[in-house]
């Protein structure tokens, strides 16, 4: 493709994709196939989408802190472990496949969307948090942190659910943090994939450049429309990777 066609498509891309994400997860749902529909390979596909990844939700956590929704002294323990964790997951995934995986983790997001709604009010107040900060994301942060650098789909999905059940957080303070921790992974996740030369600066710059709009929009949404606005398109997002995930396994 044309260059003066391909980066007009990658910003519009990283534009709706930072959108999404940064109010109910799944972007790299759009910008995965994008990479790999202008001919990209796997490899690189997957480090240009941490690249401009990193930009979106760099965006939405800056939104989220400026709104007094997130204190990042709150999460610093959180932030280390996810680093961690996502790098390790990253050094391995260049390495291994990532099949096994694939195939359980569709279950896992069934068994979120499902939790949804037979729990109608989660997410719209605080609640008495079940574990100490500490343990907390010492335990999410590796294992969150290692499966966004390994895989990815439904992170962003996981963690709010992980944040409103394990700390008691509100659906909107719950997608304000796990904006911190997706920027932790991706940028840790990122690191990894420079070092292995799979990162496409252009496209990811230019993808970047659409994220960082996107999620700024989609971050003061979240802000100003609450859970009623996100558990919606939350759920429609998890159902949406559930299917994705389902259909490659099938194929």
């Amino acid at each position: 493709m044309p260059a003066l066609l391909l980066l007009p498509l990658l910003f519009l891309t990283g534009l709706v994709a930072g959108l999404v994400d940064s109010i109910a997860g799944g972007g790299g749902l759009i910008t995965i196939p994008v990479l790999l529909g202008v001919g990209i390979p796997p490899h690189s596909a997957l480090g240009t989408n941490k690249l401009q990844a990193s930009f979106g939700s760099g965006s939405a956590m800056l939104t989220f802190i400026r709104s007094g929704t997130v204190r990042l002294k709150d999460c610093r323990t959180g932030v280390a472990y996810t680093a961690i964790g996502s790098a390790l997951g990253t050094s391995i995934v260049q390495k291994l496949d990532p099949g096994l995986l694939r195939q359980v983790i569709p279950w896992l997001l069934v068994v979120i969307v499902l939790y949804t709604l037979l729990t109608p009010r989660l997410g719209y107040e605080d609640i008495h948090p079940r574990l100490k900060p500490g343990p907390f994301f010492f335990s999410a942060g590796l294992v969150l942190g290692f499966y966004d650098g390994f895989l990815g789909p439904g992170t962003g999905s996981f963690w709010v659910m992980a944040l409103m059940l394990g700390l008691g957080f509100n659906m909107i303070r719950a997608t304000g943090y796990t904006k911190v921790m997706n920027f932790t992974s991706n940028v840790a996740s990122l690191i990894m994939f420079i070092r292995g030369g799979s990162v496409l600066w252009r496209e990811g710059l230019v993808m970047g450049a659409g994220q960082f709009v996107g999620a700024r929009i989609g971050a003061r949404m979240v802000v100003r429309k609450g859970t009623r606005f996100i558990r919606p398109v939350f759920i429609t997002m998890v159902l949406t990777i559930i299917a994705k995930l389902i259909w490659e396994n099938l194929h």
